[in-house]
């Protein structure tokens, strides 16, 4: 299905422009992650779970705004379906003690009168099991990127393709990061597993047009580089943007009415299907080509300073 049938788009010649995009994006997160860092989950920091049970209906609304109000502004929410039981999770901080938390629940009840509120566990996350959890996040993370290097080497036996791969993934990877940095949203579990599925989505698609450009490459041989990679991206254009539209309508759904537990989750795969969609265009193809073209350039420059080699023997000098 095309819905492009006759693009002509030349995408290389404006592939400085597309670097200054990605500069500009990349040193925003980056400048951001420096300056303002990451405000961390109660996977990674640490806090306490709670999960109470009203007898009444409460609506999650109303119940967000009764924590607000006794000064629990950070607790994530989560109700089951079908039922008054809520799952909430407060995060820690020095000035949160057991003694605290059991205050700030007896206000949330205050709220409710005559509304009984049961609590049926309450359970602790402490410090250790938050960095054990950070350092499996990160090893998640880097064995994946490690997978997807040893894959693409094998995939194309050339390892420009196989890092311009990678690079587009990371530049896809940490803008949503950086997304997250500069608006003050949480990175728990949840957003980890986004970041993932991001990469995949993303090298996925680079990896449909390394595989149109390796086909075309050996029909022609003699075409110009930029000809057969922007023909390349022109004919995998339209599977692109159906598979990018398609994901993206999904995840907007999910942004809008899935409530406010995904709404976080939901952003990052919006921010990231965009990004990615952008990135396997304007970021890896033309990485490839630069450094092919460096390459070439480097490889004539060698071969014309090499002193020229003798084409015949010299003749003796006469006596």
């Amino acid at each position: 299905m095309y819905l492009f049938p006759k693009t002509n788009f030349d995408f290389l010649r404006l592939r400085w422009a597309f670097f200054l995009i990605s500069g500009t994006l990349l040193g925003a997160s980056v400048l951001s992650l420096a300056t303002r860092g990451v405000h961390y989950g109660i996977d990674f920091t640490g806090g306490t779970v709670v999960e109470l049970k009203f007898d009444k209906n409460v609506e999650l609304k109303d119940l967000r705004q009764a924590f607000k109000k006794a000064g629990v502004a950070d607790a994530a929410m989560q109700r089951y379906t079908g039922t008054n039981i809520f799952s909430i999770r407060i995060q820690a901080n020095a000035q949160r003690s057991s003694e605290r938390i059991d205050q700030e629940l007896a206000s949330v009840q205050a709220d409710f009168p005559g509304n009984a509120m049961t609590l049926d566990s309450k359970s602790y996350v402490g410090p250790a099991v938050g960095r054990h959890l950070f350092q499996q996040a990160v090893w998640a993370i880097v064995l994946s990127l490690a997978g997807i290097i040893i894959y693409l080497g094998f995939r194309f036996s050339n390892p420009i393709w196989g890092v311009a791969g990678i690079i587009a993934l990371f530049h896809d990877v940490l803008a949503t990061y950086g997304l997250f940095s500069i608006m003050g949203m949480e990175v728990d579990l949840l957003i980890v597993s986004a970041m993932l599925t991001i990469g995949g989505y993303s090298i996925h698609d680079t990896i449909v047009i390394f595989d149109r450009m390796r086909e075309k490459l050996k029909h022609m041989r003699k075409e110009p580089l930029d000809q057969v990679m922007n023909e390349s991206m022109n004919e995998t254009l339209s599977r692109t943007l159906i598979t990018s539209s398609t994901v993206l309508i999904v995840v907007t759904i999910l942004y809008f009415f899935g409530g406010p537990v995904i709404h976080h989750f939901a952003l990052a795969m919006v921010f990231g299907t965009l990004v990615g969609t952008y990135s396997s265009i304007a970021v890896a193809t033309p990485l490839v080509y630069e450094w092919t073209q460096r390459g070439a350039r480097r490889q004539r420059q060698a071969q014309s300073a090499a002193p020229a080699r003798p084409t015949s023997k010299p003749k003796p000098l006469k006596k």
